[in-house]
């Protein structure tokens, strides 16, 4: 046992049991240092990049506090966005598997009221939302916190960035005053210390050394030089020389996302856009592509990905370089996850060296510049997806499971699991990856015969595109 193993810190032993089921043996910096004082109840501020492991540590400090017997909100977690919001959501679940009917619900804007009235009314433990949502439920008086033990904040500066401060602050005056509080930030403007003195109690703060630095540590960054006509044409060139299994390309602009998109599918690559303009539906299915493998290239604004958290991401791509010094290594620190080696792409015009002097000198290293005419295309064929997304009309409200997916595609379609991805169940649709060759003929086959019984409305989703 050493000093950052799960371990020695006072949880109960099914919680253990499942950590160690989950591959949680050594605690990452950021869990090292907060968890412990989290779960001897002292307030924490903890500064914490993306991919810092900081979503267990509050997740697993919020479970131990939790009375699976009292069905009511113990827990808030206040987060940026939906993706956020419904990825946390996620990883509580599957940290709570420790314990019997924990019930979490997410709680965001752009989904139908009257579902999350109907289920805060058969009560929750975990609540998981963004800021003006969980104000309209809290104005309804949908939403009780006269349980609430414990507070979460994260991902705070994002929040203060876009216009949430009187929303936290207006929910954080309606939790009763002897709770847990943790906050998680990136960055600490003025507001976020304001939040802090006004919020917490005798909090404390919590920072990794070198945490800009490491996340760039394992990822290898190339720069190219362009003119501003140049770019999008660029970035096809970018995924041709380097043939990245995957990649987001970061654009500053919601127009140059959808430019960009166009591009693309142009000259043959499997592209969908994200940004906030697309209702939550179809944000909802770009995700649902993107993650599991049925799409190349997510091409997104900095707001809309904030949060998401795409497992063996091989490239990112700078469109353009980022105002924020900040956020460059919240773009590139969605590669080179856990020990892996990742790629990084900035394309920079003459007008941006002033942005790449400053990331150099926050990074300590400089960029290594590359020629786009130096540029040559790697062998091999058009950069398609592995897999590809069938959808299904029927999800959770119809007992839906993916174990039924999956059994129906290896049973009368005739499938072998080895040919089957990832499977999404949501409360109305559910979504399967299969490989991309096998699409058109699983769409007939799982049309012709049953699930749970029943016929079933399948499509290809590219075809709804």
């Amino acid at each position: 046992m050493t000093d950052t193993a799960f371990s020695r810190l006072p949880l109960s032993p099914a919680m253990q049991a499942n950590l160690a089921q989950l591959g949680y043996a050594q605690m990452t910096p950021i869990q090292a240092t907060s968890l412990p004082l989290a779960l001897a109840g002292r307030d924490v501020i903890g500064e914490a990049q993306t991919g810092s492991g900081k979503t267990a540590a509050f997740a697993i400090a919020l479970l131990h506090r939790l009375d699976a017997a009292v069905p009511r909100v113990q827990s808030l977690v206040l987060c940026p966005t939906r993706e956020l919001a419904d990825q946390v959501t996620q990883e509580i679940r599957r940290l709570a598997r420790a314990a019997d009917n924990i019930k979490v619900l997410s709680l965001c804007g752009g989904s139908p009221m009257r579902p999350q009235i109907e289920s805060l009314g058969y009560g929750a433990h975990i609540v998981v939302g963004t800021p003006g949502r969980l104000i309209d439920h809290l104005e309804r008086d949908t939403l009780d916190l006269a349980a609430l033990n414990t507070l979460v904040l994260d991902e705070a500066d994002r929040m203060l960035d876009m216009g949430f401060l009187d929303d936290i602050k207006a929910i954080a005056k309606r939790a009763p005053a002897n709770r847990l509080t943790l906050l998680f930030s990136a960055t600490f403007p003025d507001g976020v210390t304001d939040i802090a003195a006004k919020f917490m109690r005798e909090p404390q703060t919590v920072k990794v050394a070198g945490a800009t630095r490491a996340a760039a540590s394992t990822i290898r960054q190339l720069a190219f030089e362009v003119g501003e006509g140049e770019r999008l044409d660029a970035v096809p060139r970018l995924l041709r020389a380097f043939r990245p299994e995957s990649a987001i390309a970061f654009c500053n602009t919601k127009q140059q996302c959808r430019d960009l998109e166009a591009v693309l599918a142009a000259q043959g690559f499997v592209a969908l856009a994200l940004h906030g303009d697309l209702e939550q539906r179809d944000r909802d299915q770009v995700l649902i592509q993107f993650a599991n493998r049925s799409a190349s290239v997510l091409v997104a604004t900095d707001v809309a990905a904030r949060g998401l958290d795409i497992v063996n991401l091989a490239c990112v791509i700078n469109v353009d370089i980022s105002a924020d010094v900040e956020q460059h290594v919240h773009r590139i620190g969605r590669t080179g996850r856990a020990g892996a080696e990742g790629l990084a792409l900035s394309l920079a015009s003459l007008d941006e060296m002033g942005r790449i002097g400053r990331i150099e000198q926050l990074q300590g290293e400089p960029f290594k510049w590359q020629a786009l005419g130096e540029l040559k295309d790697a062998p091999g064929g058009p950069l398609l997806p592995a897999m590809d997304t069938l959808q299904i009309l029927g999800g959770r409200k119809e007992k839906i499971r993916p174990g039924d997916i999956l059994g129906a595609l290896t049973g009368e379609a005739g499938f072998t699991a080895a040919q089957i991805g990832k499977i999404n169940v949501t409360d109305f649709h559910s979504y399967v990856a299969v490989e991309r060759g096998i699409a058109r003929e699983a769409v007939k086959r799982l049309s012709a015969g049953k699930l749970k019984g029943r016929k079933v409305k399948v499509r290809r989703l590219a075809d709804l595109e």
